[in-house]
């Protein structure tokens, strides 16, 4: 008995059924299907974010079949056989089928083929080699596919061994997969292998590994999958360092931000900008990750304490620290005023410039920053004050 999808309305979306009618008039009925995670997801009832469509029609084809039906398509990764359509303004990402030529563990050699099966078998997991075509017919070409996406089983296909050495990165998406979709324990052949070929992940570019790592630490629990890296070693060669779990533990517990819990990874000091480095985060990660570690925010701090370290260094460093701390073993409830406070108050603008010294007869030149600095000194220290500015200057300056 086939086994069909129900009730996705991004099947029935006349933007989805443009695309595939541009495809199958191309090259008949039988030549485009849904791949991967749209049909994966859409079986357990998950969010679908992207709905990848595989096709026995060669790139070039494929670009001919769009224009033909008057759609646009971008040329994402022509020479691996992929083509994007844009259909009613939504990305739909097609790929020709392929066959492995050869593989380094970084990147792999591939041949067109119009075989299901064989570029079923060059996937990763069974759960990901799940096809469906155009009216929600479901194809397993490794006939346990469904079962394991059902049973929340990441399992690989073929020997998890040979599949690893194709691409290391296999790694790390075991991880991500069994934090996102795994049920249970996991396979015990996939975490053997993982464990033996740990090495692998140094070949990998930083930014396929921060990529893999970051969208893995945003599963809502990602803290079993974060255990197996770290008994495989595979966690300390992906930080360059020994790790410790604890605060990481008891940061899933509070936050689902994966910057965060990156941050509780990574050691409390100077050292975590190496390892941001290392991993060529975007430079907006690396500073809040340096940031968070870089400054004291406990949550022993009084309010007006609160308020300069917000002033001083911005409210998402001062948010890190609190939740550091209180990961750490901080009092819940300051913790929580803490962070209130930061949520509901805004940093003022400094009161006063240049043109006030001016205007108290101070001429421009060296002691108006000298000036400028002290007085935001003096009123950070007291709690931002918002009146008596002029006394306050006229106390800075220096003697007539």
């Amino acid at each position: 008995m086939s086994r069909r999808l129900q009730g996705q309305d991004w099947l029935t979306a006349p933007a989805t059924r443009a695309v595939m009618a541009a495809l199958t008039a191309a090259g008949g009925a039988d030549c485009a299907r849904f791949v991967g995670g749209c049909v994966r997801n859409a079986l357990i009832g998950a969010p679908i974010d992207d709905i990848d469509i595989a096709t026995t029609l060669t790139p070039d084809a494929v670009v001919v079949a769009l224009r033909a039906a008057g759609l646009r398509s971008v040329p994402t990764g022509i020479e691996h056989g992929t083509v994007t359509a844009i259909s009613e303004h939504q990305p739909f990402e097609i790929t020709t089928l392929r066959r492995d030529v050869s593989t380094d563990g970084r990147r792999a050699t591939v041949a067109f083929t119009t075989d299901w099966a064989e570029d079923a078998r060059r996937r990763d997991f069974r759960l990901n080699a799940l096809y469906a075509d155009a009216n929600g017919v479901i194809l397993d070409p490794t006939e346990q596919g469904y079962d394991d996406a059902m049973a929340g089983r990441i399992v690989f296909v073929g020997q998890p061994e040979g599949r690893i050495c194709e691409d290391y990165l296999r790694i790390l998406r075991f991880y991500r997969f069994y934090a996102w979709y795994g049920r249970g324990a996991p396979d015990a052949a996939a975490v053997a292998a993982c464990a033996a070929l740990a090495e692998g992940v140094e070949q990998l570019s930083a930014e396929r590994v921060s990529k893999e790592l970051l969208k893995l630490l945003a599963a809502p629990d990602p803290r079993p999958a974060v255990r197996l890296m770290d008994q495989a070693s595979v966690l300390e060669r992906v930080l360059r360092q020994p790790v410790e779990l604890a605060l990481f533990e008891a940061m899933t517990e509070l936050s689902g931000d994966a910057v965060l819990r990156l941050s509780a990874l990574l050691p409390d000091d100077p050292a975590v900008a190496e390892v941001a480095r290392a991993l060529r985060l975007s430079n907006a990660q690396r500073h809040r990750l340096a940031e968070a570690v870089a400054g004291q925010a406990t949550t022993t701090l009084t309010d007006s304490q609160a308020r300069a370290v917000i002033y001083s260094d911005g409210r998402q460093a001062f948010e890190d620290r609190v939740m550091r701390a209180w990961a750490a073993g901080g009092d819940p409830e300051a913790a929580q005023r803490l962070l209130a406070l930061a949520k509901d108050w805004t940093p003022p603008t400094m009161p006063v410039g240049g043109r006030d010294l001016v205007r108290l007869g101070l001429k421009p030149g060296p002691e108006t920053g000298r000036v400028l600095k002290a007085f935001e000194a003096g009123w950070i220290a007291d709690d931002f004050p918002d009146h008596g500015h002029d006394d306050r200057l006229r106390a800075l300056l220096p003697p007539a």
